[in-house]
């Protein structure tokens, strides 16, 4: 990924990620919802999404989600994002929902 997402192969809403206590990791991928963990070592991450609810979904958005977070093997925090990578390539940044 690294840019902005195609909203058209989104159309139920724009993936999202949830960083919870205890390693454990939830979310949204356009489609269906996810549970699942993450590993945190400095600034190297894993992310593993889990099973998914298996509703049937049009385009492709949701797969490109799916295989861009088993891509992240490190991070990048900043004040408002936190950005995703692959190395020096950044996978997808990730800002707080609006309340």
């Amino acid at each position: 990924m690294g840019e902005d997402p195609d909203r058209n192969e989104f159309r139920d809403g724009l993936p999202s990620l949830s960083f919870l206590e205890g390693g454990k990791l939830a979310g949204y991928a356009g489609c269906n919802n996810f549970s699942g963990g993450f590993s945190l070592e400095g600034t190297s991450i894993k992310l593993d999404p889990g099973p998914m609810t298996r509703k049937a979904c049009q385009g492709i958005g949701e797969d490109e989600f799916i295989t861009a977070m088993s891509r992240v093997k490190n991070i990048k925090a900043g004040k408002v994002k936190l950005t995703l990578l692959d190395g020096p390539t950044e996978i997808m940044t990730l800002i707080p929902k609006s309340e």
